[in-house]
C-alpha cells in the first residue's frame, strides 16, 4: 500500500497495538490523517479520562515524516456531494463524517484503512 487514510477506528486501535494497523502504516509510503477524523478524535478525547495523554500521542504521531493532514478543499466538497447522493439514491447512507472521510481517500487515491464495514457501499473505494 503506498498511500492509505487512517480512519478514527484505525487510529484508536494502532494506540492499542493493532498488528493490522501497525503493518498498514509500517507499508505505507503516505500516510493522511482526514481533518473530520482528527475532528472525531478531538470529540472522543474531550469525553474521555485521558485527554492530555491523548492530545500528546496524537501530536507525537502527527509529526511523523509519512503523515500527512487533509483539508477540505473544492474537489473534495465535490466528492462528497456526488457521494452523498448516490448513498441516499441507493437507500444506503452512512454517517456524514464518513462521507467525508471516504471523499478524502477518492481524492487522494488512497486506500482507507478502517474497520467500519458501511465504506463497502461506497463504489470506487479502495479499502483493506
Amino acid at each position: 500500500m503506498k498511500n492509505i487514510l487512517l480512519d478514527t477506528n484505525c487510529y484508536s486501535a494502532y494506540l492499542t497495538g493493532d498488528e493490522r494497523v501497525l503493518n498498514a502504516l509500517v507499508e505505507a509510503e503516505s500516510v493522511y490523517m482526514s481533518i473530520f477524523v482528527l475532528g472525531e478524535l478531538f470529540a472522543g478525547f474531550r469525553g474521555g479520562s485521558k485527554r492530555q495523554q491523548n492530545l500528546d500521542y496524537l501530536k507525537q504521531f502527527l509529526t511523523k515524516k509519512t503523515v500527512k493532514i487533509l483539508d477540505a478543499t473544492m474537489e473534495t466538497a465535490e466528492i462528497f456531494g456526488d457521494l452523498k447522493e448516490k448513498l441516499k439514491k441507493n437507500g444506503s447512507p452512512i454517517p456524514i463524517n464518513d462521507v467525508w472521510i471516504a471523499a478524502h481517500a477518492l481524492e487522494t487515491s488512497s486506500v482507507l484503512i478502517t474497520y467500519d464495514a458501511h465504506f463497502q457501499n461506497i463504489t470506487g473505494l479502495r479499502r483493506w
